[in-house]
């Protein structure tokens, strides 16, 4: 099998006909007027965008930031909107997009490897040459702040933390296992008013997660609001009553009576 064929096999463009659902690279074009009487011109210009079909029919939208991978936060769109405004773009997506998607998860996947082993200079350097593509990488920001908080360097994981509370891509449901295992770390690096920040952030976008309100709960303790700790104590609760981490903390906190 050729590489061209590899390609075509891993990253289609596919549209809605034999029940496929749409995903590759699109684009859209505006047509603005310049100038004013004999002077006046068009100008096209065109935004490139990888586009996904969600469950519910919808087409998601992300742009392509400039060094041509996707970026930032999707947009949902209805199909027919989609349909009648943006285009395919099968080659560019083959030849330039998905070689530099691919990189990327390449780096990412490194720099994890690298601090799985603990060689935590490494990950930093891998994870630095994924926020150069994409600054935004979820991935690469929670691993390069868990590098930074495992070499106890706070200042710089206060920075990253910063950083990730303005990604509300950070805390998508894929994502759950990552700002679940960063928030515990910040928690044990001492770091309890950030945590609890980040807990709090985590909490608007997905509510309904017992392991957050515990993991938030654990943090108020530290903090010593035991208020606070038996609220989101009684949140996991009321989501999972069979918790047993949750009903062992309200048991110890009642034995403290």
């Amino acid at each position: 099998m050729d590489n061209k064929q590899n390609q075509e096999e891993h990253a289609p463009v596919y549209r809605p006909e034999g029940g496929k659902k749409i995903k590759g690279l699109f684009s859209t074009q505006t047509v603005e007027k310049v100038g004013t009487g004999t002077t006046q011109r068009k100008t096209i210009s065109k935004m490139f965008w990888f586009c996904t079909q969600n469950d519910a029919g919808e087409i998601l939208v992300q742009p392509l930031n400039k060094n041509m991978v996707p970026a930032g936060a999707s947009t949902a769109v209805p199909l027919d909107d989609f349909l009648a405004k943006y285009n395919p773009e099968p080659e560019m997506y083959l030849k330039s997009v998905y070689p530099k998607m691919q990189e990327l998860n390449s780096t990412v996947q490194r720099a994890e490897e690298q601090r799985q082993r603990g060689a935590l200079y490494s990950a930093q350097f891998e994870y630095e040459n994924a926020l150069a593509v994409d600054e935004e990488n979820v991935r690469a920001n929670f691993g390069l702040g868990l590098t930074y908080m495992e070499r106890g360097e706070a200042v710089k994981a206060k920075d990253i933390l910063g950083r990730i509370v303005g990604l509300e891509a950070a805390f998508a449901p894929e994502h759950k296992h990552l700002f679940n295992e960063f928030g515990i770390s910040l928690r044990k690096s001492r770091m309890v008013d950030q945590s609890i920040e980040y807990y709090t952030r985590a909490l608007a976008m997905t509510e309904t997660d017992e392991n957050l309100h515990y993991n938030a709960a654990r943090a108020y303790y530290d903090k010593g609001d035991l208020q606070k700790c038996r609220e989101h104590l009684d949140r996991a609760l009321a989501i999972n009553p069979a918790h047993e981490e949750v009903a062992k903390f309200i048991e110890f906190l009642n034995n403290k009576k």
